[in-house]
């Protein structure tokens, strides 16, 4: 294999998924024997970070440039950013989350990492051609990594994205670190059994629909004589989380659902779940489903744009949902229940970290 020299450059490595899964493909790649180095543009840490990984902060996200936020600031942090990887000489550059500043550098080997769908994230027509030219402008004749093959057809064909190339690349996964958080102890609510629950692991935000899962669910009991409780884990700003409280309520699911919050740790509660359930409007690739493979538990999904028919393959397509179909995604939760699938290696072999890394390893062949 051909040793490469691979930066990444993220604004930050707080909160988020996108940040995590950069640390964690940054390093697989180190452990492979690459020569890699995030660049971030301010001090601003929450993950872990890998043992071995270098990490430089190059402080050009500032409050003050967030203030006087400009082109020419934009350019002015640009340059910077160019000084410090001329310096380093990469052969590949990689950038997350800080397109509006990398968008500037003019480099042969600078590819752009998009981790979600904007094709679904507007429903005013304004907001979304606003969006969508947005995205025009930034990556126009530019090379594109896609988290999916569902995020790199929504850029072409509906955002109408003319790059360079458009590569989709799934995040890399492996099992030994779901296994290992997944066997800490679990505390499940008063009468809630092991094996016998649904589970929703999603933000409280009208794009995650926990209002489309819970009237799902009403009409599973109703018409399907349901039985298994559902839990439905996260947080969000109070008044959603207010609306969702109240949705239950309404619906008259007080002593079948219950609201977990947040959780640092879900593993337990998903690898011990009959199902995961997720309901949104839209995703990128939702991580949440292939770690609920990872863990060998069945997933159930709608198939919003632009990931979950790219997950839920094979026996899980019968488990594969039109948005809108909530009698469908009842009669789903009820086949669950009565004749869970059993998951096994070849739902979840695309994504584990052996048959993804070598897609970043070719980036520069």
């Amino acid at each position: 294999m051909n040793h490469q020299r691979i930066a990444f450059v993220i604004e930050d490595l707080y909160g988020g998924g996108a940040q995590k899964s950069l640390l964690y493909t940054a390093d697989q790649l180190r452990q492979r024997g690459h020569a890699v180095k995030v660049f971030t543009l301010r001090d601003r840490v929450e993950h872990r970070l890998p043992e071995g990984l270098e990490i430089e902060n190059l402080a050009v996200v500032t409050p003050f440039t967030k203030a006087t936020s400009t082109v020419l600031t934009e350019k002015w942090q640009a340059r910077k950013i160019k000084k410090a990887l001329d310096a380093w000489k990469p052969e590949v550059v990689i950038s997350c989350s800080c397109d509006k500043i990398t968008r500037h550098l003019d480099l042969p080997n600078l590819y752009f990492w998009i981790k979600s769908d904007v094709s679904a994230k507007f429903s005013d027509p304004a907001q979304r051609e606003k969006a969508f030219a947005k995205v025009r402008r930034f990556y126009t004749g530019r090379k594109v990594i896609a988290v999916s093959q569902g995020v790199k057809e929504n850029l072409e064909k509906v955002v109408g994205l003319k790059a360079e190339t458009i590569i989709p690349i799934y995040n890399p996964y492996e099992r030994e670190p779901f296994e290992a958080m997944a066997a800490e102890p679990l505390i499940l609510p008063d009468g809630v059994e092991e094996g016998r629950y649904f589970l929703s692991v999603a933000a409280l935000e009208p794009r995650k629909r926990q209002d489309r899962l819970l009237r799902a669910y009403r009409r599973a009991v109703d018409e399907h004589g349901l039985s298994f409780p559902l839990l439905i884990m996260g947080k969000g700003k109070a008044e959603n989380e207010a609306k969702v409280a109240s949705l239950v309520k309404e619906l008259k699911l007080e002593d079948r659902v219950h609201l977990l919050g947040y959780h640092h740790n879900p593993y337990p509660y998903i690898r011990a779940a009959t199902a995961m359930v997720l309901t949104s409007e839209a995703e990128g690739l939702p991580r949440v489903l292939i770690e609920a493979l990872l863990l060998h538990t069945p997933v159930i999904s709608v198939d919003c744009p632009s990931g979950p028919k790219e997950i839920l393959t094979q026996e899980l397509e019968d488990f594969l949902l039109e948005p809108d179909d909530e009698s469908g995604l009842a009669a789903a939760l009820a086949r669950m229940e009565a004749n869970p699938v059993t998951i096994e290696p070849r739902h979840y072999q695309q994504f584990l970290r052996e048959n993804v890394l070598p897609h970043f390893e070719a980036l520069n062949l």
